[in-house]
């Protein structure tokens, strides 16, 4: 039996309510070829021992990173992440808390949210770091809402280099305040000229290195434009073990630092839930979005950590508070701290070395294939390749003979007419083996090589 809480009365008095004619108009601002036009292929309504059986089908359909040589990037990176993180995190002190709200009771949880700050601060080279975001791509949007706040201005400009699913999260938060933004094309090279698109009405310039490309970019020329024309240089990355060896953003001048975490202490986890990075200069504070843990003393002078500038009140607060994100990524933000204690600073830069010296093999294996080429003078663990052929169907029928080859620029950016090029992504995983793997089937599939 099917349980249906409203009748059809309900739900047209709901309508009338609201002062629409039907349902579909609560979805106007959604992009029309994004719905659905007619429901899945799933059975309406199956036992419970059937359901199970159906999903586990369709799981079985997966090619997992763990089942094959993998070397997918683009924003989601597989790493080793120590049996030890996952275990501590499933404490039950840990699992089940939420917000810490009464401080008498979450020292605990507030304590491992001041060291995640800290270790952020550390790793972008701000001075400050809020108690994580969502994601890589949200956290990007609420700096860019910041530096509206900031310099009073409405105008973004992006870089071509920026990751295409953060740079629609931008225009989707900006097309909703009305705000201007100014998406410079996909840039390949890293050579594009940014900053002569900084005018006067420039809020925020973002800028992402290693870019979406794998280029590694010199921030500080862009950083100084910025300042000149009173505008504030955004920075993101979506590898956060690159922190571990390149430059840190705060370092070449960057005013606002964003980016994804989900290298450090989380799995793949098709998708998330992952843990947005957002680090600033102190004097921009009270405009950081997020929560913020603070350290103090209690009644006694004893060391105590609380909530700080980030009240529920605030929360609440609508279109004056300084951000919609009312929450934190609690236990991936967790998972971070502690991958990032056990490795050490020590231990973080040696990863890093690792992760760019197999991506530097890869990318000399790959060169010495003939219709393929290897774009980028730069890069960390992550580079770009052309390949004659459709890059689609190319990864398709590699994915088809067990290896996940890389990521298909055409699809991260459709219609941009790279169709040619190919993400490829070698971290510490990655053996001589799969290298190997992947360069004869890549040379079998476009020249016929044996």
């Amino acid at each position: 039996m099917r349980y249906h809480p409203l009748s059809g009365a309900d739900r047209a008095d709901m309508l009338a309510r609201v002062g629409v004619n039907h349902i579909d108009a609560l979805f106007a601002d959604a992009p029309q070829d994004k719905l659905l036009r007619a429901p899945l292929g799933l059975p309406n309504g199956v036992s419970e021992l059937q359901a199970g059986r159906i999903l586990g089908r369709l799981a079985a359909r997966n090619l997992t990173a763990s089942q094959a040589p993998f070397f997918l990037g683009a924003g989601a990176y597989k790493h080793h992440v120590p049996a030890s993180v996952d275990h501590l995190i499933q404490r039950s002190e840990f699992l089940t808390s939420y917000t810490p709200y009464q401080p008498e009771i979450s020292q605990g949880t507030l304590q491992y949210l001041f060291e995640f700050q800290t270790q952020v601060a550390a790793l972008t080279g701000m001075e400050i770091a809020n108690a994580s975001m969502y994601d890589g791509s949200t956290a990007t949007a609420e700096a860019v809402l910041m530096a509206h706040r900031i310099t009073r201005r409405r105008k973004a400009v992006l870089s071509g280099g920026l990751h295409p699913h953060y740079a629609d999260v931008v225009r989707t938060m900006s097309h909703m305040a009305d705000d201007n933004v100014d998406v410079l094309p996909s840039d390949i090279t890293a050579r594009e000229d940014i900053i002569s698109r900084i005018t006067a009405e420039t809020s925020c310039v973002i800028v992402q290195s290693p870019d979406v490309f794998g280029n590694l970019r010199d921030l500080e020329p862009i950083a100084k434009a910025c300042h000149d024309h009173g505008a504030l240089l955004i920075a993101v990355f979506t590898e956060a073990v690159s922190l571990g060896l390149v430059t840190p953003p705060g370092d070449m001048g960057a005013d606002i630092v964003v980016g994804e975490g989900q290298s450090i202490g989380n799995g793949l986890n098709f998708g998330g839930p992952y843990v947005g990075l957002f680090a600033t200069r102190s004097k921009y504070l009270r405009q950081m979005p997020g929560r913020l843990c603070g350290e103090t003393v209690d009644g006694e002078g004893r060391r105590g950590f609380v909530l700080t500038l980030s009240t529920r009140e605030q929360h609440i607060r609508r279109e004056k508070a300084t951000s919609n994100i009312c929450t934190n990524s609690g236990l991936c933000a967790l998972a971070f701290s502690i991958h990032m204690t056990l490795l050490g600073e020590t231990g973080l830069r040696r990863l890093a070395e690792v992760n760019h010296a197999n991506a530097a093999l890869l990318a000399d294996r790959l060169s010495l294939i003939d219709n393929v080429s290897v774009l980028n003078e730069t890069f960390f663990n992550e580079f770009t390749i052309r390949v004659k052929g459709d890059a689609v169907l190319l990864v398709e029928r590699l994915a088809g003979q067990g290896v996940l080859a890389g990521v298909p620029v055409a699809r991260l950016a459709p219609g941009s007419g790279l169709d040619d090029l190919i993400l490829v992504a070698s971290t510490e995983i990655n053996t001589d083996e799969d290298r190997e793997t992947l360069a004869r089937a890549l040379d079998h599939l476009i020249n016929g090589a044996a």
